[in-house]
């Protein structure tokens, strides 16, 4: 039990919980009655539709017969099919981030002579204001990283001489600052809490500035900042298919949402870090890794389909795990048949895992990406298929490549800057209204009663 009296649950503190417990429950048949669109989604899955965007575009289901049937996933960047992206970075390089960055931000694939100079760009912005290591990123380090990054997003804001233009130019300039220190933010801030937290050593390598976003994280995590060639370019895969996903997730939602208010970009950012950081988001593919290693424990024959079925049935009654009830890892709010990045991802899971020697863990979850989706469907009613998620294979490639723990999701985060970027430039552009969403009332009305006659 915990001694620090800042953080200490109080017998007032849960007498008042359950008051306000009592107080915000609102029944489901309310949201029914009203044809209140939960999560902003129907019981299909499609969404609300609440605004436009060129950026990228998910697509599930296809027309067949004038009838709209689930189709395999498919996932575009600026009407580009990722598949396509990445089957086209050049073997011999780690620029594929990079790459679709510039596509995300400018609408175009760079040709060589435009990617060399955005990768200059970038590489000019990746130096942090002078002693924020030491005043900012080693004070008081958090345990949680996402927090960690979010601190350093808003303290840059101190920085900044022009933090509250949001015209154009200087919201693309402050985007491209934080696209490039993001690593930097994110490697330093687990140092500074592995060093304080663990007794660790500290290492705070500075940054080479020939090398991709993916080499950088690599570089600056590890004491001997050595690499593979091939550890860089599933790093860069990875970031890739993290980048960006439609405007309707619920951290590039926030980026639009906020930066309809008109406030500046670090504190949109920093509301898209807090979004980002939920288990049911980005911190998602640490709960899939939590889960196999509960997994790995309870289940004795990592071969045995029953064995597994039967844990993954416990999973679903919420007698494993964290009980939740939930098989991380699968389904999602728009694919049925097939995430796209999960398909991409596979192929280099698959080569990675024989590499590194991790073949009997990449066959149980072969195994139990096959059983789940079946398993699901006879234990609950579904409205759509279910298949693996992109967070079903990331935190295992992560793992794979001795990345530590607590850096998973702000990986998330050092890709998905580039589109949460993309998507603040384009609310910014069009100048729209502020987001407000209507919220129906359904409390009783109530007669006054002054304090002395309460009971």
């Amino acid at each position: 039990m915990t001694t620090n009296k800042f953080c200490e649950i109080t017998p007032e503190i849960m007498k008042l919980a359950k008051l306000s417990s009592e107080s915000s429950y609102i029944s489901p048949d309310l949201y029914n009655k009203y044809d209140v669109k939960r999560g902003l989604r129907d019981l299909n899955g499609k969404g609300v539709l609440v605004g436009l965007t060129q950026i990228s575009d998910v697509c599930s289901t296809e027309v067949v017969n004038g009838e709209t049937v689930p189709a395999p996933g498919s996932l575009f960047y600026r009407g580009y099919n990722v598949q396509d992206l990445v089957r086209g970075i050049s073997p011999d390089s780690h620029f594929g981030f990079e790459e679709c960055t510039y596509l995300l931000l400018f609408g175009k694939l760079p040709t060589k002579q435009e990617l060399q100079d955005f990768c200059a760009q970038l590489s000019e912005y990746r130096t942090l204001p002078t002693s924020f290591v030491r005043d900012i990123i080693m004070k008081a380090p958090s345990k949680d990283m996402m927090n960690t990054l979010a601190r350093s997003v808003l303290t840059l804001y101190s920085y900044d001489d022009r933090a509250d233009d949001i015209s154009l130019p200087n919201v693309l300039r402050q985007c491209l600052q934080l696209i490039s220190l993001f690593p930097l933010l994110s490697v330093y801030g687990y140092q500074a809490y592995r060093h304080y937290h663990d007794g660790a050593s500290l290492y705070i390598h500075t940054p080479d500035p020939s090398l991709s976003t993916a080499e950088t994280i690599l570089q600056i995590l590890r004491p001997d900042s050595k690499y593979t060639p091939l550890e860089a370019k599933l790093l860069d895969i990875a970031l890739i298919l993290h980048m960006e996903h439609g405007g309707g997730n619920n951290s590039t939602f926030t980026t639009h949402l906020v930066s309809s208010s008109g406030t500046d970009t670090y504190s949109v950012i920093a509301a898209s870090l807090g979004s980002l950081k939920g288990p049911k988001h980005g911190g998602a593919n640490i709960k899939v890794i939590q889960m196999f290693e509960d997994m790995k424990t309870q289940v004795n024959d990592w071969t045995d389909e029953e064995e597994v079925g039967n844990y993954l049935r416990a999973l679903l009654h919420k007698e494993a795990f964290d009980h939740a009830g939930l098989i991380y890892g699968m389904g999602h709010a728009v694919y049925s048949l097939s995430d796209p990045r999960a398909v991409i991802f596979r192929s280099f899971v698959e080569k990675l895992s024989q590499e590194k020697g991790y073949e009997k863990e990449f066959a149980l979850y072969s195994m139990v990406e096959r059983l789940a989706p079946q398993i699901i469907a006879d234990e609950r009613k579904i409205y759509k298929g279910v298949s693996p998620n992109v967070d079903f294979f990331s935190g295992f490639v992560y793992r794979m490549l001795d990345l530590p723990f607590e850096l998973y999701t702000p990986i998330f985060a050092i890709a998905r800057i580039s589109g949460w970027s993309a998507h603040r430039l384009e609310e910014i552009a069009h100048n729209g209204k502020i987001m407000r969403p209507a919220y129906k009332n359904v409390g009783e009305r109530k007669e006054y009663v002054p304090i002395d006659q309460r009971s």
